[in-house]
């Protein structure tokens, strides 16, 4: 449940360039790569002027319906001796005008890092996810789709914070019998206040043949001097678990997430679904999240979808979206990151067609 507006709330949309297909890297290398993600979005609600106000239907271009428009710049050199460097410098475009879009607001405030890659692991310095935002991703049946996904739930509760973390310094450890570990700390500070914008986050994941299980924790400060155009700093504390487990062709997902905002609210969301590789070229998803405010426990939702990708190479992709979300009390959990982040009470239906191209 999220009292707070703004043209800011788009910001989850950058997180999802987890998606785009892979970008190669060679010694002493740098590539341009990029999405390119436009949608036709419908629903049946939409909030008005005020909050939770239904202003009826809407039919709107979206600049993203599986995953956000970005472009960006990669490199990697080989040092030697088993050490490689590399960046990343990462922004969100819109394709509806043409402008920035999504993430921090910044040029490049999708991701903006370098790295030391060794045996021994992987530090990384800059703006970066957090490995909260990480394991998310790998608990979400519908892997972070901008509509109809945990990530909705995400942007509804904290916006930004825990996905764009500035001022960030993480180590990832090598997978080691299975197990990898991952920790983040981003300094913040403003005078006379170190602890302001201060964040902090971990996780650890097992992997063994199809299973996954994984657990991470965060931990934010509100303030701070990496005060961006769009918030990244809402004081909070996150939790979660997840595992996944595939046979074949089918992956079947669970997730339990605890978002626990400062004076606000302390909601359980608890996912799950499936995902079905019919052909090499069609794919099929689906899932559920029920959200529950501890603290009233009368405010509550229930968000499902359905999608279906259909790749026509293997850069170009057209995809198709349905579902629906059920607010009661206070609650106004969205159904698409893009366009209807916040819902109203009562039942709203929704649904979404694009094409999805990457380079």
């Amino acid at each position: 449940m999220r009292k707070r507006r703004g043209s800011g709330l788009r910001v989850m949309a950058c997180a999802a360039s987890l998606l785009a297909t892979g970008v190669a890297q060679a010694q002493s290398s740098v590539t341009l790569y990029g999405v390119v993600d436009s949608g036709l979005l419908y629903t049946s609600k939409a909030v008005g002027t005020t909050p939770g106000q239904n202003a009826g239907k809407q039919i709107s271009l979206i600049e993203g319906g599986v995953s956000p428009s970005v472009f960006g710049l990669t490199g990697a050199e080989d040092l030697g001796g088993g050490l490689k460097v590399s960046f990343k410098l990462e922004s969100g475009i819109s394709v509806a005008n043409g402008g920035l879009a999504d993430c921090n607001g910044n040029l490049f405030g999708c991701q903006a890092w370098m790295a030391l890659d060794s045996a021994y692991g992987t530090i990384k310095a800059g703006l970066q996810y957090s490995p909260l935002f990480i394991a998310l991703y790998e608990s979400d049946p519908r892997d972070f789709s901008l509509f109809g996904s945990g990530l909705v739930n995400m942007g509804d509760n904290v916006l930004g914070t825990g996905i764009e973390n500035s001022n960030a310094l993480s180590y990832t450890s090598p997978t080691i019998a299975g197990l990898q570990a991952s920790v983040m700390y981003a300094l913040g500070g403003t005078p006379g206040d170190f602890q302001a914008g201060r964040q902090y986050s971990a996780s650890v994941k097992y992997e063994l043949g199809g299973f996954m299980i994984n657990a991470a924790i965060y931990d934010g400060n509100s303030g701070g001097n990496a005060q961006t155009p769009v918030p990244t700093t809402v004081e909070y504390e996150g939790r979660t678990i997840g595992t996944a487990y595939k046979i074949g062709a089918l992956t079947a997902k669970l997730s339990f997430v605890n978002y626990k905002v400062a004076g606000s609210f302390n909601n359980n969301v608890y996912g799950g679904g499936l995902d079905y590789h019919v052909t090499p070229a069609l794919d099929l998803n689906g899932g559920v999240w029920v959200t529950s405010d501890r603290n009233h426990t009368a405010n509550h939702s229930v968000m499902g979808a359905l999608g279906a990708d259909y790749s026509l190479s293997k850069r170009t992709m057209l995809y198709a979206q349905a579902g629906a979300v059920n607010n009661h009390g206070a609650m106004n959990t969205g159904i698409s990151i893009n366009g209807a982040l916040y819902g109203t009470t009562g039942t709203t239906v929704g649904a979404v067609l694009g094409m999805r191209h990457t380079f």
